[in-house]
């Protein structure tokens, strides 16, 4: 029988084991286009372009300041979060859910109508507001004898 170790208390910090690669550096740029007028990411490109005047290093290294972290380590949990905030979302709402809200946005654009969009709308608009009760409702809950 192998002894297994203890593991460290909570208020013991135990470091990770250094990563075996490097991340690459990437310097930050203040980008402002240009894109074509129909381009379908123009959104997107349009608020990259508006953030360009913000320098979220201020944040970033208060933060880490605060923290007692590294600002290397902020900037890489802040896109770590951020690019996994898709598959987060999926497991909080679920596939079902996901799947549901999606049919009723093929459906509409199918139809290609403002008819059809509207009463898109108006499913998302109550699949949401069921989903929301319990925010608003917490004694929805059963949360047993006190």
């Amino acid at each position: 029988m192998v002894d297994k170790p203890e593991a460290a208390p909570r208020d013991e910090a135990v470091p990770p084991a250094p990563s075996p690669v490097p991340y690459e550096t990437v310097p930050l740029v203040r980008w402002n286009g240009p894109w074509p007028a129909d381009d379908p990411d123009a959104d997107y490109k349009q608020q990259v372009a508006d953030h360009r005047l913000v320098d979220p290093m201020v944040t970033v290294r208060g933060l880490a300041e605060a923290l007692d972290i590294p600002v290397g380590a902020v900037v890489q949990h802040i896109l770590a979060r951020w690019a996994t905030s898709g598959g987060s979302a999926l497991m909080e709402l679920g596939s079902e859910t996901v799947s549901q809200m999606h049919r009723i946005l093929a459906h509409a654009e199918a139809e290609g109508t403002d008819a059809a969009r509207l009463e898109a709308y108006s499913a998302l608009r109550g699949l949401i507001s069921w989903m929301h009760h319990p925010l608003d409702h917490p004694e929805v809950y059963d949360t047993g004898p006190d």
